[in-house]
């Protein structure tokens, strides 16, 4: 019966920031609010790349929702931004550091494991004052529907749950969201694809190699011909006793070249100049990634459907502001929204419009300005045509664009760093491959080191993962398994290569009435549950039951 079944004022569905934020402030105004998250903890599902900031401009910051976030959850503060242009050995490198402070109040790396698990914490304290609490390894599969309209989630787990209001913040590969009909896996050039390695670093060494203490951490950003062609670059991050080191490629250029993103990540590490800092240090200890939506495409500007609010990457609210990602403080800023408009709502009586009043809070605090700016819209219209492209990056190769590279010099270090240039960045290979590949060649000097080791294949990554695979429900199934239909996965999934036969695509040559075709096979047991195959083949997808899967310990 209707009646018996458990009722929450609200339902938040995912335990990262954005979830964290939106149970936050529910609780602080007297909400009965119970939260879902999926993994074993907390941040065993989540990775980052990354770093999260704390805006000026920010209706909420992180640390204003909890206050010992800094000290307790983080890892090192970001006090230096470089961006490096390559061109084989040589670079030419640009401390950007004035465009990562713009509107700026901090910024610190993270990993999620212990960035998550530090804030479920809080959050279920606070949550449970109003009835509620945080219950882990349930994974919420969709959308409880009464008389056609949403009033609550249904679980694999539990018996379905009525709530006033749900929040989905279940990320990237939200079900919420898509069963709301607020998001799709239709375009791939709405997508980006982060792929990361974590390298055991001693503080020492950091501190050493980076020219940091222990307060200072530096930011190091990549691109240029380094990466195949693939639109996109890499990054270093120094961790408290780590880095994070890899990618973050346009999904639809990475389907377009058939590059396989761990190659992509291993022409990083093995680049001359990670060859310096990484010498007799290499230890990976973690192999991750995720799909990270564009928000200048794939940010809904209404995401909200009855009592659904989508927050975070399942509203698809990911900065991509010219070299610098985004993510985690809009995430924070848009849940806070979500309990915010609730709240306010439900004082007034109405409890129903709280869709309508948080998309309109999105609107009046400038989060959406920023993820959706104006500048690109303009600016796309004309510079992602493929004839203006071409005929840039014919320029930019000339003598003539050569010479102009030249003789800006310095100068162009300026440019990278104009907050308002960053935001209308056009999404073409000028300024991920064309661009940098130039400077680097005509302004950059060479790097000289070489790298002491082999950076570890595909099976002992994924051989180094966890996993508590779900023996007998398949989380994934291929409904066309024509290299036509789903043959662009067996390069663009992270855990699969054309010439790897453990991973979860493979390419196969299969007999059928005396001539040879090629199909596509499906292992989901190494899937690292990034949603690639989603968008790029045809597939029935969906997350794994609570706890099972992948379990990321760094994240």
């Amino acid at each position: 019966m209707t009646d018996e079944r458990e009722h929450y004022e609200a339902v938040v569905v995912g335990a990262g920031p954005a979830g964290a934020a939106a149970a936050a402030v529910l609780a602080r105004n007297d909400v009965e609010t119970l939260v879902l998250e999926r993994g074993v903890e907390a941040g065993s599902k989540n990775v980052t790349g990354g770093l999260v900031y704390a805006e000026e401009s920010a209706p909420y910051t992180i640390d204003g929702l909890f206050p010992d976030f800094r000290e307790a959850a983080t890892e090192r503060p970001v006090t230096d931004y470089y961006l490096h242009n390559v061109a084989g050995e040589k670079v030419e490198t640009f401390d950007i550091t004035d465009l990562h402070e713009h509107d700026t109040e901090w910024s610190d790396a993270v990993l999620r494991r212990k960035m998550d698990s530090w804030l479920a914490d809080r959050v279920h304290e606070m949550a449970s004052e109003t009835g509620g609490g945080l219950l882990t390894d349930v994974r919420v599969n969709g959308l409880l529907r009464e008389d056609g309209e949403i009033a609550g989630v249904t679980c694999d787990e539990l018996d379905p749950i009525r709530a006033d209001l749900v929040v989905a913040a279940d990320g990237v590969n939200s079900e919420l969201a898509r069963d709301a009909g607020l998001m799709d896996w239709e375009d791939p050039d709405e997508w980006f694809q982060g792929v990361k390695a974590v390298v055991d670093v001693p503080p020492e060494i950091i501190a050493e190699r980076f020219g940091v203490s222990d307060d200072e951490g530096e930011a190091h950003l990549f691109s240029g011909d380094l990466f195949e062609g693939v639109r996109g670059g890499g990054f270093v991050y120094t961790n408290e006793d780590s880095l994070s080191i890899g990618s973050v490629f346009h999904l639809d250029s990475i389907v377009e070249r058939e590059a396989e993103p761990h190659q992509l990540l291993d022409n990083l590490l093995t680049h001359p100049l990670l060859a310096d800092w990484l010498e007799d240090h290499y230890d990976e200890v973690e192999y991750s990634a995720k799909l990270v939506p564009d928000s200048k495409k794939a940010a809904n500007p209404s995401p909200h459907e009855g009592r659904l609010l989508a927050v975070g990457d399942a509203a698809g609210q990911m900065q991509a502001q010219g070299p610098i990602i985004k993510g985690m403080n809009h995430a924070v800023s848009a849940g806070a929204l979500a309990g915010e408009a609730f709240a306010e709502a439900k004082l007034r009586g109405k409890p129903e419009k709280a869709g309508d009043l948080y998309e309109r809070k999105l609107r009046d605090e400038g989060v959406m300005g920023k993820l959706r700016p104006t500048g690109y819209r303009v600016a796309s219209a004309l510079g992602e045509r493929d004839a203006v492209a071409n005929a840039t990056d014919s320029l930019l190769t000339s003598s003539v664009g050569r010479l102009g590279v030249r003789l800006l010099g310095d100068r162009l270090e300026d440019i990278y760093s104009s907050p308002y240039l960053s935001q209308i960045v056009p999404d073409t290979r000028t300024p991920y491959v064309t661009l940098p590949t130039v400077i680097a060649e005509e302004l950059g000097e060479r790097v000289t080191g070489e790298a002491d080791f082999e950076p570890k294949d595909l099976a002992a990554r994924i051989g180094d993962l966890t996993y508590d695979t779900d023996v007998g429900n398949p989380h994934i199934r291929l409904r066309d398994n024509s290299m036509e239909a789903s043959g662009a996965a067996v390069t663009a999934c992270p855990v699969s290569a054309e010439d790897f036969g453990g991973g979860c695509y493979r390419e196969e040559t299969v007999e059928t009435n005396g001539s040879e075709e090629k199909r596509v096979s499906l292992d989901t047991q190494p899937c690292v549950e990034c949603g690639t195959c989603a968008v790029v083949a045809d597939t029935e997808w969906e997350h794994p039951r609570g706890g099972k899967g992948v379990e990321f310990r760094e994240g």
